[in-house]
């Protein structure tokens, strides 16, 4: 039987619940290593004067079991505005209950209400049924797009001029 849950958008409070969830996502992707950030940051980034993100949160008897977060992009082909959704991760325990395509289908029902000409995100390759999964409620995998990426050490040396 389906466990019952509620999404809602996140609110100042949630930040250490979705931290949490954040931390299991880089978990599951073997990418532990890489989460650097802290609930307090994420706090002010969802919640402070000028936010540069949103996100969804699924809760199932009243705990975090989920979320989705997402922020506005740019197309210059077309033209529009689009949600980019930077990351949706459902607890394992909490998998095939309809969670995941719900919090999906929320996220769609925010860019319809924006006008928004798309929804994007990426998916690892080595994640067979993520994109099993994303292909059956009609996304498509762009095969010829490939994420290029500059951290936060590199930054400095672009912004110079310099690549060394």
């Amino acid at each position: 039987m389906p466990a019952e849950f509620e999404i809602r958008p996140a609110r100042p409070g949630d930040e250490r619940a979705l931290f949490a969830l954040i931390q299991a996502l880089a978990e599951y992707e073997k990418l532990s290593h890489a989460v650097t950030g802290s609930a307090e940051k994420l706090a002010q980034d969802l919640f402070g004067p000028r936010p540069s993100a949103e996100a969804l949160l699924v809760e199932v008897g009243g705990r975090a079991a989920a979320f989705a977060l997402f922020f506005h992009n740019y197309s210059t082909f077309i033209t529009q505005h689009g949600l980019y959704l930077e990351d949706i991760f459902v607890l394992p325990e909490h998998r095939r209950h309809g969670i995941g395509r719900a919090l999906l289908s929320e996220v769609a029902k925010i860019a319809r209400a924006r006008g928004c000409g798309r929804l994007e995100w990426s998916v690892l390759d080595w994640n067979a049924s993520a994109i099993a999964f994303y292909q059956s409620l009609g996304a498509s995998v762009l095969p010829d797009w490939r994420i290029c990426r500059i951290t936060a050490e590199g930054l400095g040396g672009l912004a110079r001029g310099s690549t060394d």
